[in-house]
């Protein structure tokens, strides 16, 4: 039996703390990936891999590392693409799981709201964090990784 890893992509990831304590629950190892700036942690479950600044550095190192099985939390849809592809269970910090039923459609949205803020027809606003994005999170993150350990002892 294989446990799975949690990658997180880490630069702008609110979710942070809350993947740490899904991951200390289960006994899984959590890996954080970014360009800097991250606290190192003192304990041996939790990884800081800091890559080199450039564009998609983190986006190319969890794909490189991550498994099928694993569990990746990102809220870049071309490196969710990435890893589904993969067989990797992703989520998004609100808890949006991205399928290979759902990745083709988080595609196209990602691309057509990209085109219209590049046409100025919208505002590049994300919508603000809500508490309720965090529970949703949390409750979707401890079901994916029962799944995921369910799967890799079957």
């Amino acid at each position: 039996m294989t446990l799975s890893t949690i990658y997180v992509d880490a630069d702008a990831c609110p979710v942070k703390p809350e993947a740490a304590r899904v991951a200390e629950r289960h006994g899984l190892v959590i890996v954080y990936v970014s360009n800097g700036g991250l606290r190192p942690s003192r304990d041996p479950m939790v990884r800081h891999v800091v890559v080199p600044g450039t564009a998609d550095a983190a986006d190319d190192w969890i794909v490189e590392n991550a498994v099928a099985g694993d569990i990746a939390i990102t809220a870049d849809v071309p490196l969710a693409a990435r890893l589904v592809e993969m067989d990797v269970h992703v989520l998004g910090p609100t808890g949006r799981p991205f399928t290979p039923e759902t990745i083709g459609m988080a595609v196209a949205m990602r691309n057509l709201k990209q085109d219209l803020r590049e046409s100025g027809e919208i505002k590049g606003y994300n919508p603000g964090f809500t508490a309720r994005d965090r529970s949703d999170f949390l409750q979707a993150l401890d079901r994916t990784v029962r799944r995921a350990l369910k799967e890799n002892r079957d």
